[in-house]
C-alpha cells in the first residue's frame, strides 16, 4: 500500500490561492512549466515520485517543468491526478495543453474564425515565460499599432470581422506588461513593406523606436546593409523551447517535435547574432520612419 503523503494539502493557502488567482486573471496566465513545478512542490513530491505516480519518466517530468517540451493532455491529466490538483486548475492546464497540440490549421479556417486563432495564440503566449519571434515580411503582431493591424488585415477580412480581429490583436499586447521576456526580430525589409499609407508606416516605426526602451522586450532589427550568409525562408515564433508557430499562405502550423523546435531555436540564435538592439535598433526604426515621412 502506498504510504500517505505527509505534505500539506494542496488546498493550503501557501500555494493554491496564488495559483487560482493567476489562473483566473484576464491578463496574466501562469506559465505552464512554472505551474506544473509549483503543483508538485505543493504536493510535497520529488520529481521521481511524481513521475512514478503519473506513470511517466522522470526526464519527462523534468522537461515539462523546464519548458523544454509541451505536455500532452494525457500527461497533464496524469500529473494533476498525482498532485491532487483541484478541478478548476486541472481544467485550465488541460485547455493549455490542447492549445499546444501539434498540427496545422488551414488558412480557410483561420479566416473563417480569426478571433479563435488570435485567442489560441494568446493563451500559448500566456503559458510561456520566454517568447521569441522573427518576421522578414511585416511587423510582428505583438508590436503592431491599431492602424497598421487594420490596414494589414483589411486585404483578407472586412466589416465586423476586421474590427474583432484587430481588437483581439490589441488585447494580446497586454502581455508585454507582464513579467515574461520577449525577443522580437525584424528584417529591415519587413519595415519597408508599405502597409496602408506612409503615415501609418511612419507612426508604426515611431512606435517601434519607443518600444526599444521597454524593460522586458528586446526589440531587434537586421539592417538591410548587413551582408549575410543565410536567407529568411519564413516567419516563426518560439514559445520557451517547447513550441514553434509558423504561418504560411496555406495555414498555421503548431510544431512541438523536440528536434524541429531545437532547429528553430538554433536558427533564431543565428538571426539574433546579426541583429542590432536598443539604441542601434531605434536609429534604424527612426531612419525608416523618416523615409516614410518624406513620402507622405
Amino acid at each position: 500500500m502506498e504510504r500517505p503523503s505527509t505534505a500539506p494539502p494542496l488546498g493550503a493557502p501557501s500555494g493554491l490561492t496564488t495559483l487560482r488567482t493567476s489562473l483566473s486573471s484576464s491578463d496574466t496566465h501562469p506559465e505552464l512549466a512554472t505551474t506544473l513545478r509549483r503543483l508538485r512542490h505543493d504536493a510535497g513530491l520529488s520529481g521521481f515520485e511524481a513521475a512514478r505516480r503519473a506513470n511517466l519518466s522522470q526526464s519527462t517530468v523534468s522537461r515539462l517543468e523546464t519548458g523544454r517540451r509541451a505536455p500532452t493532455v494525457r500527461e497533464v491529466t496524469a500529473l494533476c491526478k498525482a498532485y491532487r490538483a483541484p478541478a478548476d486548475v486541472r481544467a485550465a492546464l488541460q485547455a493549455t495543453a490542447r492549445d499546444l497540440q501539434e498540427g496545422t490549421t488551414s488558412a480557410r479556417i483561420v479566416l473563417q474564425r480569426p478571433r479563435e486563432m488570435q485567442e489560441r495564440i494568446g493563451r500559448i503566449e500566456q503559458s510561456s515565460a520566454l517568447i521569441r519571434g522573427f518576421q522578414p515580411a511585416m511587423v510582428i503582431g505583438l508590436v503592431q499599432t491599431v492602424d497598421y493591424a487594420r490596414a494589414m488585415m483589411s486585404g483578407r477580412v472586412s466589416g465586423p470581422a476586421l474590427h474583432k480581429l484587430a481588437e483581439s490583436r490589441q488585447e494580446r499586447q497586454a502581455i508585454l506588461d507582464t513579467g515574461r521576456r520577449f525577443t522580437l526580430l525584424h528584417a529591415e525589409g519587413a519595415l519597408r513593406w508599405h502597409i496602408g499609407s506612409a503615415t501609418i508606416m511612419a507612426d508604426q516605426l515611431d512606435h517601434l523606436a519607443g518600444l526599444t526602451r521597454h524593460p522586458n522586450l528586446r526589440l531587434g532589427v537586421i539592417p538591410w546593409d548587413r551582408p549575410l550568409t543565410m536567407h529568411a525562408r519564413h516567419a516563426f515564433h518560439l514559445y520557451d523551447t517547447h513550441t514553434v508557430i509558423v504561418g504560411t499562405e496555406s495555414g498555421t502550423a503548431f510544431i512541438t517535435d523536440s528536434a524541429e523546435v531545437a532547429a528553430y531555436d538554433r536558427r533564431f540564435a543565428e538571426l539574433e547574432q546579426v541583429a542590432v538592439f536598443a539604441d542601434q535598433a531605434a536609429q534604424v526604426f527612426t531612419r525608416v520612419a523618416d523615409d516614410y515621412r518624406h513620402l507622405a
